[in-house]
């Protein structure tokens, strides 16, 4: 499939993707992004399409998985905005100040751990901290997909079962979920 022909397909259905993108976010706006990112996702993994298949599914699985994303994005940071007027203080009675040291020592830790990990293991979990998606590590490291994503997984459970071990606590897991 040429991509003028591709380009036409997608066009073809955009209607039904505008639709079913309002119904995931329920926001006009949201919907839109969420189009023109699908467009962006499905013409960068085009080659990936076999012609004479469904591809109204299939672009509506690449619409439905990008959302999915965002919402776990966006969950993860959890961030709080306030919108109140920077004349008032929240929280301003509390004097107690935050002791950094703890937490410094805990990251020394597991700095010390991640390092102690076998090379298989550590250089695609590093690469995944430094903030590169699992496609960008296999191509990278000229590895399948699914075995960067293992290797991650292996990774993060080491590090759990090493941060038990070393702290005695569950709250330790939280920091590498």
């Amino acid at each position: 499939m040429s991509n003028a022909e591709f380009i036409q397909q997608f066009n073809l259905l955009q209607a039904p993707l505008l639709a079913f993108a309002m119904n995931l976010t329920k926001d006009q706006y949201d919907a839109q992004d969420l189009v023109q990112e699908t467009a962006l996702k499905a013409y960068k993994y085009r080659n990936k399409y076999q012609p004479h298949t469904n591809m109204r599914a299939w672009l509506m699985t690449i619409m439905r998985n990008a959302f999915i994303n965002e919402y776990r994005k966006k969950k993860r940071r959890q961030t709080l905005n306030d919108f109140t007027a920077n004349d008032y203080l929240l929280d301003s009675g509390s004097k107690s100040v935050e002791n950094q040291g703890e937490s410094s020592i805990m990251e020394a830790e597991i700095i010390l751990q991640i390092n102690e990990l076998e090379a298989w293991m550590r250089i695609p979990f590093l690469m995944h901290l430094q903030g590169y998606k699992y496609e960008e590590i296999a191509v990278e490291l000229e590895l399948p997909l699914g075995t960067v994503k293992s290797r991650i997984f292996f990774a993060r459970r080491r590090l759990k079962e090493a941060m038990k071990k070393l702290f005695q606590a569950e709250d330790i897991t939280e920091i590498l979920n």
